[in-house]
């Protein structure tokens, strides 16, 4: 049998993240974010109504920020431990003030949540502005003393 590798995100040492925006891998010109809004293995996860509609709204404000024509996905990660962000041609700096923008708009949101109805979204009844505002309210508060440079913390290798 042929050997399988070891996926990037594996390679992380999930035992020391913390909140922050890391760079997970580079596949050509496109580049991969980890969101982590939530310390892994603790217990303290996202539910899916959180996660869904952190996707809604900040899947709709990225494709309309000033990296719009950039963005090739963002969605959830199934840890429930944060979201994935992939960006063509992405400069870190950019990017991460994007984030902190779409953050400070999903907290500050009014009006309906986007693609709220059965003919935009498969499971458009779990949805809630108000706790992807939650979300993300403490996202930014977690990210105001964040300094990671974008890479994980290499930890204890033993």
């Amino acid at each position: 049998m042929k050997h399988i590798k070891k996926i990037a995100s594996f390679e992380a040492d999930h035992r020391f993240i913390t909140p922050g925006i890391y760079v997970s891998r580079t596949d050509g010109d496109i580049t991969t974010y980890d969101l982590r809004t939530r310390k892994p293995n603790c217990g303290d996860y996202m539910d899916n109504r959180t996660m869904h509609s952190v996707e809604h709204l900040f899947a709709t404000y990225v494709r309309n920020s000033e990296i719009a024509e950039n963005v090739v996905y963002f969605g959830p990660m199934g840890c429930q431990t944060g979201f994935y962000l992939l960006v063509r041609n992405a400069d870190n700096k950019t990017v991460r003030w994007v984030v902190l923008e779409m953050l400070k708009k999903i907290a500050a949101h009014t009006g309906e949540m986007f693609g709220n109805s059965e003919i935009e979204c498969g499971n458009f009844r779990n949805l809630s502005v108000e706790d992807a505002q939650r979300e993300c309210a403490r996202f930014l508060e977690d990210l105001k003393n964040d300094r990671n440079n974008f890479e994980y913390p290499k930890g204890d290798q033993k």
